[in-house]
């Protein structure tokens, strides 16, 4: 096993996780997009202030450029605003969850558009991981999550695994966190463009906003993206994808610990299932295409 890798798959889970629970307390005193738009202004501005500062050049490749453009419109505009804007109505843990499937889908789109293969216990991994996700998930669609809410992150996790696939070709060559930076000024900008024809903006200004805020820019939004970025280079996609299934296990508890949404025992059983199904997926060998 790659314990490094291991450190950064724990770290960027856990930061990328507790960006559900700061996302809500957002959407409660501002407009989701408006509000996530201006969230990775300045977050690209600030990673390509540091990209700079550290020697990086934004004289990227055309594979490059086309890459970053794809991850920035998808993951970005796409997976966090369809998020941003569900979290109106669903909760914080419910987000995280859904998002958790994402590693199938990386897999499955994989194999199916790509050529890549799974050994058996990478596969194993996998479904003992989506089986705890539709344990948890199954739980809180019976107890009442909004339908919409739910279709929305749904949608969003297929923008995600897109974006995942996509980040390929940026990664080659360096410039890691140029791209970083790059990547959220292009969410930035088609964020702004969505906003002004979807919603009205307004802000409600409030210390927790404010903290909310500059936590997300900060954590989930530059670093997290900064040590995801370094995974995928790293691991290839399938491998990096699978902490996804980790949002449960850290979704779930920041947002029962900030926020007070419940955790039941239906969900300490899926979390467990789920961190089985990652430790099958990251020691089993997987094949170098991956």
């Amino acid at each position: 096993m790659d314990l490094r890798a291991l450190a950064m798959g724990l770290a960027f889970a856990f930061m990328w996780s507790s960006a559900f629970t700061s996302a809500r307390i957002i959407v409660a005193d501002a407009s989701p997009l408006f509000s996530l738009a201006a969230r990775f202004l300045l977050s690209g501005l600030l990673g390509v202030i540091i990209a700079r500062v550290m020697g990086q050049s934004w004289r990227l490749t055309p594979a490059q450029w086309r890459a970053t453009f794809l991850f920035g419109i998808c993951q970005n505009a796409l997976y966090l605003g369809l998020n941003f804007v569900a979290m109106q109505w669903v909760e914080a843990s419910v987000a995280a969850i859904i998002a958790s499937s994402m590693p199938l889908l990386v897999a499955l789109a994989s194999w199916a558009f790509l050529g890549d293969k799974l050994r058996p216990a990478g596969l194993a991994g996998l479904i003992a991981g989506t089986a705890g996700v539709a344990l948890i998930m199954g739980a809180r669609i019976s107890g009442g999550a909004d339908p919409m809410g739910v279709m929305l992150c749904l949608l969003g996790a297929l923008a995600l695994t897109f974006a995942t696939l996509a980040i390929r070709g940026a990664t080659s060559g360096g410039n890691f966190m140029m791209i970083v930076g790059l990547q959220m000024l292009i969410g930035s900008a088609a964020l702004f463009v969505a906003a002004a024809f979807i919603e009205t903006p307004h802000v409600t200004p409030s210390w927790p906003l404010l903290a909310a805020f500059l936590y997300t820019t900060l954590v989930p939004g530059l670093l997290a993206t900064f040590v995801w970025v370094h995974l995928l280079n790293r691991l290839g996609p399938i491998r990096a994808a699978t902490f996804h299934f980790l949002n449960p296990v850290f979704g779930v508890g920041v947002a029962a610990v900030l926020l007070g949404e419940q955790l039941t025992l239906t969900d300490a059983i899926g979390v467990a299932i789920i961190t089985v199904g990652i430790l099958v997926v990251q020691t089993a060998r997987q094949p170098q295409s991956d």
